[in-house]
């Protein structure tokens, strides 16, 4: 009896390192130390309870430092191991649609059916899940109807999307009428956004930016900041729409210098996105020293973000 004991305390005492170990690379991780997180998840073997979600979060990892085929390897160990976690399934499809981005027509036609299984899956082990169904959106949105995609299909999942929540769903069809470039019905999908949420002006902005309509939205911004003046996603949206559209330039400036100071939410802008628009600024005004400087700036922290190195050799030149 008391060697059972010992057995099963020790079960207990194993147990409760495999979860401390999980718990702190999962701190880790949030905070981007992602060496330090990696190191304490592969501590974590196949004896222990929480090793799907280990490889999970080394897929995460691997993802976020642009290591997509690692990424992809790591998230197929996670739904081997755990079949009913409909997280693992959306991360995979989107691990093999990044492989696919990079690669050749012929891996991407063989990588088409991957991504979709694992975000229907997702999809089917929950069904509120609008993450993977957006991703579904855009893959029947990009994709030819020989590799299973097509715009009746998604229509159909913006549908669904709609059922699970109204703005989303309108977002999802102006995404469609946008890629149809049928540019009147995406106007009025995103529009009604805004009537259903007033505060939620993004989608409207962005796309007037896309059609070099910065006359139509520099009001909406304006009008939003005057009643969220702290609103850091719409401080942000000011700075980006003076960078890109080259108006109002000083008070872009302002508003971007303002962001600097805050530390963003996992939904917001990066830091390096900001000084990546300072930059933009700068060289419309210009000033290519500043300009430079905000360039390198994002990129030490980005280092592949695309708009910022272009920029910076638009200003070295």
């Amino acid at each position: 009896m008391k060697i059972l004991v010992t057995f099963l305390l020790n079960l207990l005492f194993i147990s409760a390192i495999a979860q401390s170990k999980l718990t702190q690379a999962k701190a880790f991780f949030e905070n981007k130390k992602y060496t330090e997180a990696g190191k304490i998840l592969l501590l974590i073997d196949k004896k222990d309870k929480d090793f799907a979600e280990a490889k999970f979060y080394l897929g995460r990892i691997s993802f976020e430092q642009k290591k997509f085929d690692d990424a992809v390897e790591y998230f197929e160990t996670a739904v081997e191991y755990n079949t009913t976690t409909a997280a693992y399934y959306s991360w995979l499809g989107n691990a093999y649609g990044a492989v696919a981005q990079e690669s050749s027509y012929v891996t991407q036609a063989m990588l088409a059916p991957k991504m979709r299984n694992a975000w229907e899956s997702a999809s089917k082990l929950d069904p509120k899940n609008t993450d993977a169904r957006w991703s579904l959106l855009m893959f029947y949105t990009f994709a030819p109807e020989i590799m299973g995609g097509g715009i009746a299909k998604a229509k159909i999942m913006a549908t669904e999307i709609k059922k699970i929540n109204l703005t989303s769903g309108y977002q999802a069809f102006g995404f469609i009428y946008e890629r149809q470039n049928l540019v009147a019905e995406a106007e009025k999908e995103y529009t009604q956004i805004i009537k259903s949420d007033s505060a939620n002006i993004a989608p409207l902005v962005n796309f007037y930016i896309k059609q070099k309509q910065y006359t139509k939205a520099f009001p909406l911004v304006e009008n939003a900041l005057k009643s969220k003046s702290n609103d850091y996603s719409i401080i942000y949206l000011y700075g980006k729409l003076s960078a890109l559209s080259g108006k109002n330039l000083d008070k872009g400036v302002t508003y971007l210098e303002k962001y600097l100071q805050h530390k963003p939410a996992k939904t917001e802008p990066s830091i390096a996105g900001a000084q990546m628009r300072l930059g933009q600024i700068y060289e419309k005004k210009g000033n290519k020293p500043e300009a430079k400087k905000y360039y390198q700036l994002a990129l030490k922290q980005e280092p592949n973000l695309k708009d910022a190195s272009e920029g910076l050799k638009r200003v070295m030149n």
